[in-house]
């Protein structure tokens, strides 16, 4: 059986707007960018599993620290490392992330037009890579 978070999806958009309306209009801005770096973490994020944004266990440790230690996939900048939470969750649920990790990536000083663009460029790639994945039907 699966568990769906109603109260959660949409709530990333309503961190958005909330953050909109607080900054006023100079928030809005058309020409939001991520830099090359940034748009390397995003693509980076792609093959990161959920498990990657939690604290490692104490087993988790353990069995590293005997059989050799398992790839740590955060970064050492923490407004890389927020940017790379937000990919791997927006990777795996698009908009519908909670909102307290929206509000998280706003105040690491990245804008709503960022978060926006990230996550529509997450959209494309998912709907390209299905397309492309789809068998071709004979004629």
């Amino acid at each position: 059986m699966a568990y769906v978070a109603f109260q959660e999806i949409g709530a990333a958009r309503i961190a958005v707007d909330a953050a909109v309306a607080q900054q006023g209009a100079a928030a809005i801005r058309p020409d939001a960018r991520l830099s090359a770096l940034e748009w390397q973490v995003v693509a980076l994020a792609r093959r990161d599993r959920l498990s990657s944004l939690r604290e490692p266990t104490k087993l988790t440790r353990a069995i590293g620290s005997i059989f050799g230690d398992v790839r740590n996939p955060r970064l050492a900048d923490p407004s890389l490392e927020s940017l790379r939470r937000m990919a791997v969750l927006s990777w795996h649920h698009g908009y519908s992330v909670p909102s307290h990790e929206v509000r998280a990536f706003l105040a690491a000083g990245y804008s709503p037009d960022q978060y926006e663009l990230m996550v529509d460029s997450i959209s494309t790639a998912l709907g390209d890579s299905r397309r492309s994945a789809r068998p071709v039907a004979a004629e």
